[in-house]
């Protein structure tokens, strides 16, 4: 059975969701296998453009099955939030189905978020604030609770006492707010369950059976590379791993499975949040970049903030396909680059006056300034491309210098945000 994951080669906002969406048309499965709500992926469908922060982007594909894996942060209020604003807005009704052992986000994990953000200020992480590190650190801790759990209160009541001891410490003597009630946060976790009990099943086993069957399963992954808590930029990073090796585990699935990595990159450089961005533009020229990239301009899913723009950082990508272990590359958001004289591309880094190849970890990334290449632009709208040889000369010479840059082949490029406006190579 072919699997594919369809996983971010950069900071996130990659156009992961664009890609999940157009491959999903001949999936069988789209499985989330890490993180929450804390990124959005953007999917425009026939319905609207939409914002998908934990439903698989395979959601709006007839005959996909959606799954949340075990390795995925469940705010249950978001997730039928998600469920509801679909119906309103008259997209088909998906077929989801959540993982018995996936966690779920509870009501102090988005405050001790929110507080710890606060307490940092200026050093603060850019946190979106959802409770995912938060979660996670509970989840490794072991006082996290399942989905499964839900049906037994007395569990969940167990559960919540003995993370409540430990929180409600933080809350008082560190944060200065007022203790938590366990019959409080019981009551509201509880009040989930019966509504989330009709979609929760053996997603592990569900996924090995279709290995079986040899259906196809796409994995998709959340932010990128770069945000991953080993190989990222720590600890301005992601609190799971976003990395295609981590896919079989967050999904369910024999490692063995995974046999396509399509990591996806942007034809220039986005990022949102804190930490080293080594290609970052300021002022007219990203507010010029920022304004071609998309319909609405480049800013971020969940958060609503401007994303900080940068030119192609072809060291920080080459970098990314490789820990993501890439088979094959996606580029998307060419067609913001239409209408640019020259386009620069950061091949190194300088770093105390050496020049080096190689993507450094964090203390030596920040101190790093980019070398550019200069490559030749292109006039012309090329939205409604959907050849290749049918771009212009100076756009195929880009694509095929970034390909050779980031040494993994470019097999998909994107010329706008709609499901239509891809090129197959």
């Amino acid at each position: 059975m072919p699997v594919l994951a369809v996983v971010g080669a950069n900071w996130g906002d990659e156009g992961k969701g664009k890609m999940t969406d157009a491959l999903a048309e001949r999936a069988d499965f789209v499985v989330r296998f890490q993180g929450g709500r804390n990124a959005g992926h953007t999917v425009i469908h026939d319905a609207g453009k939409f914002v998908l922060h934990l439903l698989p982007s395979g959601v709006f594909q007839a005959g996909v099955t959606s799954v949340l894996g075990p390795g995925v942060a469940l705010d249950m209020a978001a997730f039928f939030g998600e469920l509801e604003m679909l119906r309103e807005r008259g997209a088909p009704t998906p077929r989801v189905v959540v993982s018995d052992r996936a966690q779920v986000v509870l009501p102090y994990h988005v405050l001790l978020d929110r507080c710890e953000e606060e307490r940092l200020g200026e050093a603060r992480f850019g946190s979106t604030q959802a409770g995912i590190a938060p979660f996670y650190a509970d989840k490794y801790l072991k006082i996290g609770v399942q989905t499964s759990d839900l049906a037994f209160p007395d569990r969940v009541r167990g559960r919540l006492e003995k993370a409540l001891a430990l929180k409600n410490a933080l809350l008082t003597h560190v944060y200065g707010r007022a203790p938590l009630l366990v019959d409080a946060v019981l009551e509201e976790v509880l009040g989930h369950g019966p509504r989330l009990r009709p979609y929760l099943a053996d997603t592990t086993a569900l996924l090995r059976e279709a290995l079986d069957q040899d259906r196809t399963v796409l994995l998709e992954g959340q932010l990128g590379a770069l945000r991953d808590p080993d190989h990222g930029i720590y600890p301005f990073s992601s609190s799971s791993s976003p990395l295609a090796g981590f896919a079989p585990v967050g999904a369910g699935l024999p490692a063995r499975a995974v046999t396509r990595v399509l990591a996806v990159t942007k034809a220039y450089s986005t990022c949102v949040g804190a930490g080293p961005f080594v290609t970052e533009i300021f002022g007219r020229e990203a507010d010029s970049l920022r304004r071609r990239g998309g319909d609405a301009g480049e800013y971020g899913a969940t958060t609503g903030r401007p994303r900080r723009m940068g030119w192609f950082d072809a060291v920080a990508t080459r970098y990314g396909c490789q820990v993501q272990g890439a088979t094959e590359a996606a580029v998307t958001g060419l067609d913001a680059l239409s209408g640019l004289e020259k386009i620069p591309v950061c091949s190194a880094y300088e770093v105390d006056g050496r020049r080096i190849p190689r993507f450094p970890p964090t203390a030596h990334l920040e101190q790093a300034r980019p070398v550019y290449d200069f490559l030749p632009g292109w006039t012309g709208d090329v939205s409604r491309v959907r050849s290749f040889d049918a771009l212009p000369q100076a756009a195929r010479g880009y694509v095929k210098a970034l390909e050779e840059v980031i040494d993994c082949p470019i097999r998909w490029v994107s010329v706008g945000p709609h499901r239509e406006a891809l090129i197959q190579r």
